[in-house]
């Protein structure tokens, strides 16, 4: 028979002899935050100084590894508090030992510019929102790397006065990512308001269909069809383009005209996308050779878009003054 493993039974008279816990064992100690000038009494002598010889602390904040450490290191007619290295590079460390101010940003700034620098470390003792909101969009938009930590002095009873540093924001490849996604949108933006520009001059010489109409940033340009929720649309892409009457919430008239498809299309004398989305209905044609991003191609289909769009609003009028009468 195989031996049973042993099994510890502890019975109420057993308990009795445990040793019970102390006063001390109960006594868990309080942090204790201190004014920080009362610890370093002066930034540049007393904290800097400190901060260099106790990298580490820095390192294990931040998660860096910062060697070749140096104080008051010259930088044109500024001298930066610290300046160390990592393997990505030099790095520099502005401490104020009080709430963040836009005098201290700009000298880190100057100072990452100055160093040729790779990071910035700005250590506060109280950061501003609009510092961290600085900071954040730094992080998404240069190709430096920023860290905005906050100091604090603490204590346990009567314990020696010890640096605490939180990193408030640092650098991250999601920053870095949201960075990179807000300055594609905005040339993206750039290149579509360009495309509307251009088709929109060309457009008025032709047809008064959208004449007071603004170029977008989106991906159209619309304009009343003389029912509400009804636009005559220019939609573009990045290779691509349409024309589109767009109906909103009106699954009826888009039934309406759908039942004349065939008599629609042959007057037109090209075929169409008749699309049900989720809120309206889309009656489009598409151009696959222009878009936003092909200045060149995108030029030469003005004519076609205009042309298109002319001929769509001239055989849809009709439709939708009989429907505009009878409510459909």
């Amino acid at each position: 028979m195989a031996e049973q493993p042993a099994t510890l039974v502890i019975t109420d008279q057993d308990t009795d002899s445990l040793p019970s816990p102390t006063e001390e064992d109960d006594v868990i100690g309080r942090i204790e935050r201190l004014e920080l000038r009362k610890v370093w009494k002066h930034e540049a002598l007393n904290f800097t100084t400190w901060l260099a010889e106790n990298i580490d602390v820095l390192n294990d904040a931040t998660g860096l590894q910062l060697v070749g450490v140096e104080r008051e290191k010259s930088a044109g007619s500024f001298n930066v508090d610290i300046v160390g290295e990592t393997d990505g590079g030099r790095v520099v460390v502005e401490n104020q030992l009080e709430k963040s101010d836009h005098d201290h940003l700009g000298k880190l700034l100057t100072y990452l510019v100055v160093m040729d620098a790779t990071r910035a470390i700005w250590i506060v003792a109280d950061p501003r929102p609009e510092h961290v909101a600085v900071v954040t969009w730094l992080n998404e938009s240069a190709s430096a790397d920023f860290h905005l930590l906050k100091l604090e002095a603490i204590c346990i009873g009567h314990s020696a006065p010890a640096a605490l540093l939180t990193q408030i924001v640092g650098p991250s490849e999601e920053l870095k990512a949201v960075g990179t996604e807000k300055k594609q949108l905005a040339e993206r933006q750039r290149l579509r308001y360009q495309f509307f520009e251009g088709l929109l001059n060309y457009a008025r010489r032709e047809t008064i269909l959208h004449a007071n109409i603004s170029p977008s940033t989106y991906n159209w340009v619309a304009t009343g069809a003389g029912i509400a929720g009804v636009t005559y649309n220019y939609c573009v892409l990045a290779s691509s383009a349409r024309i589109e009457l767009y109906i909103g919430n009106d699954k009826k008239l888009f039934q309406t005209l759908f039942a004349d498809r065939e008599r629609i299309e042959a007057r037109l004398e090209y075929s169409l996308e008749w699309q049900e989305m989720g809120k309206g209905c889309r009656i489009s044609r598409s151009y696959d050779v222009a878009g936003y991003r092909d200045d060149d191609h995108g030029r030469a289909a003005y004519k076609s878009l205009v042309e298109g769009m002319i001929r769509l609003e001239s055989v849809f009028k009709p439709y939708l003054k009989k429907a505009a009468k009878t409510g459909n």
